[in-house]
């Protein structure tokens, strides 16, 4: 992992002219190289915290019903809520990150989950609950579109290795909020409200390297380093022949005539004209919908086939774990690649595979099940890749993050709580798993034409 990084600082190196310090000027190298590595232990932190609210939940569902008096409806509203606050705040973000910088949102919305994590448990009845969780995902809305922003701008020659290590350092935090909310809940007396009010100390820890980079008051890829410097263009010598993947790789690079135009205004770009827009948009919403009723349900799933509820948060915790080494993976794959359809056909059949698994025999093949439900689920960092390929300017990724992700996210709604619906009135799991594995054809469909060679920029222009 960290080869492939160093090998990518090194090309940046080595392709960007030097500038000598003028006279009487003091040395900002060891600054800017403070500030970058201040910058990545950010981001890690950031992802660490943007999926434990949910699947902390997710495992100890079945106590959160009892405790609150929750019918199987109300816990499918539950469910839903993580997308309809990342669809409604998320789209916020990029007016936020313009006037207040994405340092600062970022750290605002580290500490509102820290908040909503601490208050939920404790908060009495089922509208309290939801209120405060609404407050943690309202944090995590605006992190999640500005994260892939934040990347292109400070690091736009390494977009796939830092998606990678931000998408895994999510899954790692995902997983983790999976396995061992459970047990720790035991240890910690066996209630429901300590062991999901103790991830509010990871959020905590978040705010930190945050609370020191507020000053980030935001510029394009190009018009400043992490400490806001002037970058120089790098340099691409010129060259008979092409290395392999090079033709997508240029997607990933800061486009040298944006930076000719720093500080020059620039028209609006109209993202609702591109078909590529729309169809990342449907793949983020049909991915996050598979996502969230595996991160809602999953556990019961296994609980009501007769696992016990420890390997049940156990198993959850082995599909998110899939995503830690893949999330890493998949996007530097996916950014050597001309077109990504392949990916999202592979990503399509584990999930049809382990789906019909969970139907046919969801307790011999448990583990099979989840491994590949975890494979599925890695379209995540597979659509955080796509959105900085398929947009040239820093500008456009924020407008395509924001687009993507908060229509996806609207998108995805209706899943989770349908899942709980159709649970309860037929009293089984097939027709909710029979829902899941038709809703993997059109997302693998708009998957292919997602990762078509284009950007949304050449086609809003039309």
């Amino acid at each position: 992992m960290m080869g492939g990084m160093a090998n990518e600082r090194t090309r940046t190196r080595t392709t960007t002219p030097l500038r000598t310090p003028a006279a009487g000027e003091p040395p900002r190298a060891a600054t800017r190289a403070w500030t970058t590595r201040l910058l990545m232990v950010g981001i890690v932190l950031a992802a660490l915290n943007l999926r434990p609210a949910i699947t902390s939940l997710g495992a100890l569902l079945e106590e959160v019903r009892d405790g609150l008096g929750m019918s199987g409806g109300v816990a499918g509203l539950l469910t839903s809520v993580p997308p309809l606050c990342f669809a409604v705040f998320g789209v916020t973000a990029p007016r936020l990150a313009r006037r207040f910088g994405p340092g600062a949102v970022v750290c605002a919305g580290m500490a509102a989950i820290t908040a909503g994590l601490l208050v939920r448990p404790y908060a009495g009845g089922t509208a309290g609950f939801l209120a405060a969780s609404a407050l943690a995902l309202m944090g995590i809305a605006v992190s999640n579109v500005l994260m892939p922003v934040i990347v292109k701008r400070h690091f736009p020659d390494r977009v796939g290795s830092m998606t990678g290590l931000y998408s895994m350092a999510l899954a790692l935090g995902t997983s983790t909020a999976a396995a061992v909310t459970v047990p720790m809940t035991e240890a910690l007396g066996g209630s429901w409200r300590t062991g999901l009010a103790v991830w509010a100390g990871l959020a905590a820890a978040a705010v930190l390297p945050w609370l020191l980079l507020v000053r980030d008051r935001g510029t394009a890829p190009g018009e400043g380093g992490p400490a806001g410097e002037r970058q120089e263009p790098a340099r691409q010598e010129p060259t008979g022949r092409r290395e392999p993947g090079e033709r997508c790789e240029r997607a990933a690079r800061p486009d040298p005539q944006a930076h000719a135009r720093v500080g020059q205004p620039s028209a609006p770009l109209r993202i609702t004209r591109s078909r590529t827009a729309w169809a990342l948009a449907v793949f983020f919403g049909l991915q996050a919908t598979a996502a969230y009723v595996t991160m809602g349900w999953l556990p019961q799933i296994f609980r009501d086939a007769g696992v016990p509820a420890s390997t049940a948060g156990l198993l959850l915790a082995v599909t998110m774990a899939m995503g830690v080494p893949l999330a890493f993976v998949i996007p530097r794959v996916a950014t050597r690649l001309p077109q990504q359809g392949p990916i999202v056909v592979a990503l399509g059949v584990c999930g049809l595979v382990g789906y019909a698994g969970l139907y046919l025999a969801p307790t011999a093949g448990a583990w099979a099940w989840a491994l590949l439900l975890g494979v599925a689920n890695c379209a995540f960092p597979l659509a955080l890749t796509m959105v900085g390929m398929r947009a040239r300017t820093g500008a456009g990724v924020a407008q395509l993050s924001a687009f993507a992700q908060s229509t996806g996210y609207l998108i995805s709604i209706p899943g989770p709580l349908l899942v709980g619906v159709l649970y309860q009135h037929s009293g089984g799991w097939g027709l909710p798993l029979a829902l899941m594995a038709a809703l993997m054809v059109p997302q693998t469909v708009v998957g292919v034409l997602a990762g078509r060679d284009r950007t949304v920029e050449a086609e809003a222009a039309r």
